[in-house]
């Protein structure tokens, strides 16, 4: 029997095989931007089958009704579902939709090894160029989700997050994404205005695109994976930020980018090392919640400034679904920048003691902007998503404030 794999969805989705008759399938590729399989559980498995490509599943005698699924992350949860029905003699149901025992879940909170190495939080800086070429490659890389916790992270350029892109309004930006990977991506810029239709499409493994926009406007903008299940794409690791500075941004002593994201891992993140949990990404339970994809990696190694130093966090709330409240416990910011315009800057509300202030940059989904503090005295100065629990599933680092 012929089955067609397109749209996340077989066609036919259900079929009737009449009890005790033997079920052979022809499955064919017709979507032209993902890869996809057949799995009736165990060994009953096509391979990955590229598209335009086909291959055969001999299922065998059909003894009761069931499912088969597209193992590729993602795929299941979006639809991707083949029923069988056995009409004339109807037997327990074999699906593999039964509830899994609950994985015992990761470890947080424990010592960094010696050789960690935190994701350098500096923004890169601004050059003459105003035409940024620039390749991402998306490849399937295992990294530290928290210190000791691995996922087979997807990724453009094998970082999480993508690479920070900087620039000013009127640059261009031209972006040639190589897919590496082993299933279909895409990406979405929302720094530009693009019609979706052709740069936004997804790009079968071993195929590319390139992208072109020119940044029009001021921010920190998100861009990210736009396959679906969007979800579990931005969860594994598929997000970055694009900053376009103000007009006049005068410059400080220290710029940092925190893209705040979930973790959503699928088993211990131990052994063995999988990927996303693309139904805990659906269902918005988060095994950690982190600053630039690992969590408590600032505890471990602190970000610096020195007392007087103008400080700069330019943050991103990439989600894939949850904003944040960014604060810096014992600091105060004078200056607030959020989704396109000051909502606070010095000598904007008065000045000495009767100067305002802010206490958080509140971003929800997606959403971006930037804070600057000045720090009175040596310390360690905490910086947090004070919704709570948030930065006790990770989103928590350190401001070493030296002398």
């Amino acid at each position: 029997m012929r089955v067609e794999a397109h749209d996340m969805s077989y066609s036919p989705s259900s079929i009737e095989v009449p009890y005790g008759n033997r079920l052979v399938i022809d499955l064919v590729n017709v979507d032209p931007g993902s890869p996809h399989d057949l799995s009736f559980g165990d060994d009953l498995t096509t391979r990955r089958i590229m598209p335009g490509q086909s291959a055969t599943l001999d299922v065998g005698v059909i003894g009761s009704s069931g499912e088969g699924w597209c193992t590729i992350v993602g795929h299941r949860q979006m639809g991707m579902v083949l029923d069988v029905g056995a009409p004339e003699k109807s037997a327990p149901t074999t699906s593999a939709t039964a509830a899994a025992p609950s994985a015992p879940g990761i470890r947080l909170g424990q010592a960094a090894p010696t050789g960690f190495r935190a994701v350098d939080a500096a923004l890169p800086p601004l050059t003459a160029e105003r035409t940024h070429e620039i390749t991402l490659t998306v490849e399937e890389v295992d990294l530290e989700v928290a210190p000791g916790v691995h996922q087979k992270r997807w990724t453009y350029n094998g970082s999480v997050p993508a690479p920070t892109l900087h620039g000013r309004i009127g640059d261009t930006f031209v972006v040639t994404l190589v897919n590496h990977g082993s299933m279909g991506h895409s990406i979405d810029f929302h720094a530009g205005e693009r019609a979706p239709d052709e740069v936004m499409r997804t790009v079968p493994p071993g195929a590319s695109l390139t992208y072109r926009f020119t940044a029009t406007r001021a921010g920190i903008w998100m861009y990210h994976c736009s396959t679906m299940p969007m979800s579990a794409h931005i969860a594994a690791g598929m997000h970055g930020a694009v900053v376009i500075e103000p007009d006049g941004l005068p410059e400080v002593d220290h710029s940092y980018v925190l893209v705040q994201s979930e973790v959503h891992v699928d088993g211990d993140g131990v052994d063995p090392v999988r990927e996303v949990d693309a139904a805990s990404a659906a269902a918005d339970t988060p095994d950690a919640v982190v600053f630039n994809g690992v969590a408590n990696q600032y505890d471990a190694r602190p970000l610096t400034a020195r007392v007087g130093e103008r400080v700069r966090f330019w943050v991103l709330a990439a989600g894939p679904n949850r904003g944040t409240s960014f604060h810096v416990v014992g600091g105060q910011f004078d200056t607030v920048w959020s989704e396109g315009s000051y909502r606070l800057r010095p000598g904007a509300a008065g000045s000495g003691n009767g100067a305002g202030g802010s206490q958080v940059l509140g971003l929800s989904t997606a959403q971006g902007g930037f804070v600057e503090l000045s720090l009175p005295e040596p310390g360690h100065y905490p910086f947090v998503d004070h919704v709570m629990a948030n930065a006790e599933k990770g989103a928590h680092g350190i401001l070493r404030v030296t002398p």
